[in-house]
């Protein structure tokens, strides 16, 4: 959907929420969902679609071109708008046990950069002919080994391991000289954008302009690096960081780094210290509900000291609880994407008030700087609990696209 949230902006939805690896996959979902999707929540004008390829369709893609064009055609024939794709996830998604390998391969390894640069070749021939930028969100670098993870302050960037980020950034840097030539030759700005996710290398906005600061500017390609490197945030991620939106916005604009993307997301929030002995028992008893075995759910826990404390997985910080013997304290975050409707479900509360306080942010304070590309990304909807469910999920999807317009209208990113 075109100019929802502002002029020249596009919103969708993520299909990385859609299983299968193949181009026939992705194909047949856009058939069985994608247009479900549309005919709800934007049956007049064509909708945003932000894809996912695994590399196995990123290849088949390149190895037959016409494919692109056919896939182009028939996604205008429909109404459906390609301006986004997630390359965050390389290969299988939706495979049984996902967890840390969805980090896999890093920015350290020529997968990651192969893979990269056949999703910027795609884009540039998917983009319709009036759209002149595309975005592609992509992994924080990686995920740490267990040894060097040790967060003990959210407030602080984690470390970076200095060989480790010399050689995501040489691979960045060269890949930035590609998305160049490419708008050289088609006119379309494919721009990458850094998705800093909670627990991995870089997971706050200042882990991420200190990255940017120390290993990939200073040099006479910083205008390139500007230009096709930017940042992808993801509210759920920030929030489960306890990061103010304001914080991580101002930090990145100060810094001079572009957000080539939002991703309009929702973490799950316990406040324990505002509960009764009674409810804090019914949290728990929710909150391991959302224990499942295929994707990562980290889990942070601010108390009112203003100490921190981090899990790697919910599991971990439950187990952690149970172990002590005391009651819950502090407000508990976990990195588990729920539908952006949602305010509360029993005792236990969402994030869902910050992604209005970024459009909202978006729209008042960065105009400056503005960002065209948003997509309603819950691709946890075959994971969550059955009661949290839709009758179809195309339901659900355009559940939240509606709410996205409406909240969006309400705090003033609505067309001028």
């Amino acid at each position: 959907m075109r100019d929802v949230l502002g002029p020249a902006t596009t919103l969708g939805y993520c299909t990385n929420v859609h299983a299968g690896v193949t181009l026939d996959a992705v194909r047949d979902n856009l058939r069985t969902h994608a247009l479900p999707v549309k005919q709800q929540a934007s049956p007049d004008a064509p909708m945003g679609v932000g894809l996912w390829f695994a590399y196995a369709a990123a290849a088949e893609l390149l190895e037959a071109q016409h494919k692109i064009k056919d896939l182009r055609d028939w996604m205008a024939d429909h109404g459906l708008l390609a301006y986004t794709l997630n390359g965050f996830p390389f290969g299988d998604f939706h495979d049984a046990r996902v967890k840390t390998r969805v980090y896999e391969p890093t920015w350290a390894m020529r997968e990651r950069y192969d893979y990269t640069l056949a999703l910027a070749t795609i884009l540039s021939e998917l983009l319709p002919d009036d759209a002149d930028e595309g975005s592609i969100s992509t992994l924080p670098l990686g995920w740490p080994p267990t040894a060097a993870h040790q967060r003990t302050d959210l407030d602080q960037p984690a470390t970076l391991d200095p060989e480790f980020a010399k050689a995501c950034a040489a691979r960045l840097t060269d890949l930035t000289h590609y998305l160049a030539r490419i708008e050289l030759d088609t006119g379309k700005c494919i721009h990458v954008d850094i998705e800093p996710e909670p627990g991995c290398v870089l997971d706050t906005a200042a882990g991420v302009v200190a990255f940017f600061e120390r290993y990939l500017l200073g040099t006479p390609d910083d205008a390139t690096v500007r230009g096709y490197l930017r940042v992808c945030h993801d509210v759920c991620h920030s929030a489960v960081m306890f990061e103010p939106q304001r914080a991580a916005l101002t930090t990145y604009r100060e810094a001079g780094l572009g957000v080539g993307k939002v991703q309009l997301s929702s973490a799950v929030r316990v406040a324990f210290d505002a509960l009764s002995a009674a409810e804090g028992a019914e949290a728990l008893a929710q909150l391991h509900r959302f224990c499942e075995d295929r994707y990562q759910h980290q889990t942070a826990l601010r108390y009112d000291d203003g100490s921190t404390a981090f899990y790697a997985d919910l599991p971990d910080a439950l187990a952690a609880q149970g172990a002590s013997g005391d009651n819950p304290r502090g407000e508990w975050r976990v990195h588990f994407h729920v539908p952006v409707y949602l305010d509360a479900f029993g005792v236990i509360q969402t994030t869902r008030a910050e992604v209005a306080e970024c459009l909202s942010l978006l729209r008042s304070e960065c105009s400056d700087r503005a960002v065209h590309h948003y997509e309603v990304e819950t691709y946890a909807w075959d994971v969550l609990p059955q009661d949290l469910q839709r009758a179809t999920l195309a339901d659900g999807i355009a559940e939240e696209l509606a709410w996205v317009r409406e909240s969006g209208a309400t705090h003033g990113a609505g067309p001028r």
